[in-house]
């Protein structure tokens, strides 16, 4: 996100000394994207961020893809993964290409005792069930049930969880993740006409500065492996920073639609992009104001894109038979649509009150196991007319 942040105490200048207060040297480190031509921030440690003890485990976390090729339309019953008590134990591919891995997790802990670091990719995390506090090396942000959590890969974090309850939507990106661009202006800028702007999102606001030395286990992810890093200082030993690579939550509930005299396009919703996906918000709103106008969305046919539907709340007008917590796919090549009854039911309606994230890939998904074993195998016949 290009927006210039800071916390704690940092030098006048770059890459000049910074004294601590009782005598030595802090550590700047330079944390950035994409060489460095992307975002970046400046980190200053009580300790060398580069003390390893050991490398005690590494291990795959590869999804097992049961459908290589897919063409198939699938409804899934997110609810009905597992309870898993560890954070990243607890994630769940079930739809993934080299664009992205869509997960389901449902983590029972309140806390892990580890630290956790991506360099995979981007992470947004949909709090759909859930309070808590993300914590990490350069800050930490309060979250809440209908949090997005965007991650930037790299980002040394823990989540602490106020409840055993949680369920969240996660798409891990390999590319990296922004505001549509059509909503920014050549500074950076979200303009007049973006469904948010900068005061909706939320920066970290607390710095957790720990000067400690002993064993901390950071759990580094890379190339579907985890790899168990045994650090001889305390991973949140940040006195300051400064920059534009940051986490940051932005709330769907802060979302305001732009609806039209007749039916809008789904690139209305859009919330955010890489160049191989967007993801869309479907919010509570009016619908069209056409005296003729059909509020329910006309029959599309995919051509390019795969779209994922994750139904968080609401009443989901053109399904039937979709609850909370469902995820459909419509598959790119052929066309889907609103089902049997639901468009003559949307006539003459005045407002929705749905809830659901959308995922328009760029390339076709493959579906893992645990999507096919979650899913009710006949949603692909729902259309047929009784």
């Amino acid at each position: 996100m290009p927006r210039y942040h800071k916390l704690g105490k940092i030098p006048h200048k770059r890459h000049t000394t910074f004294k601590k207060e009782n005598g030595g040297y802090h550590y700047e480190e330079l944390f950035g994207t994409i060489g460095f031509d992307g975002m970046s921030t400046l980190l200053y440690h009580i300790h060398r961020p580069t003390q390893v003890v050991d490398i005690l485990n590494s291990y795959s976390v590869e999804p097992k893809i049961a459908v290589e090729k897919n063409m198939k339309a699938y409804l899934l019953d997110a609810f009905k993964a597992p309870q898993i008590p560890d954070l990243i134990k607890s994630r769940l591919s079930i739809l993934i290409n080299n664009d992205l891995n869509i997960m389901l997790s449902a983590p029972t802990n309140k806390q892990e005792d580890y630290f956790y670091k991506n360099t995979d990719g981007d992470e947004i995390i949909f709090i759909h069930k859930g309070t808590g506090t993300l914590r990490t090396f350069i800050g930490n942000i309060d979250f809440k049930e209908g949090d997005y959590l965007v991650i930037p890969r790299g980002m040394i974090y823990k989540m602490r969880f106020d409840t055993n309850e949680n369920r969240h939507f996660v798409v891990e990106s390999y590319n990296p993740v922004y505001t549509p661009k059509r909503y920014r202006n050549y500074f950076g800028q979200l303009l007049e006409h973006s469904p948010y702007c900068e005061r909706d999102l939320r920066f970290p606001e607390q710095l957790e500065t720990h000067d400690e030395k002993g064993e901390f286990i950071m759990k580094i992810k890379k190339e579907h492996m985890i790899h168990d890093y045994l650090y001889s200082t305390h991973p949140f030993d940040v006195v300051g920073c400064d920059g534009y690579n940051f986490p940051y939550a932005f709330s769907i509930h802060d979302f305001e639609p732009i609806t039209g005299r007749v039916h809008q396009p789904p690139p209305v919703h859009q919330t955010f992009e890489t160049n191989r996906f967007v993801i869309c918000s479907f919010c509570p709103r009016l619908y069209d104001y056409h005296p003729e106008s059909i509020p329910a969305p006309y029959n599309h046919s995919n051509i390019d894109s795969d779209e994922v539907l994750y139904y968080v709340d609401g009443d989901f007008m053109s399904r039937n038979h979709v609850e909370e917590g469902f995820i459909s796919l419509h598959p790119a090549g052929i066309p889907h649509g609103p089902h049997p009854g639901a468009m003559e039911r949307s006539i003459g309606q005045t407002k929705t009150d749905e809830l659901a994230v959308m995922i328009d890939t760029f390339a076709p998904l493959k579906l893992t196991q645990a999507a096919v074993d979650l899913s009710d195998g006949k949603y692909h016949k729902s259309w047929l007319e009784e």
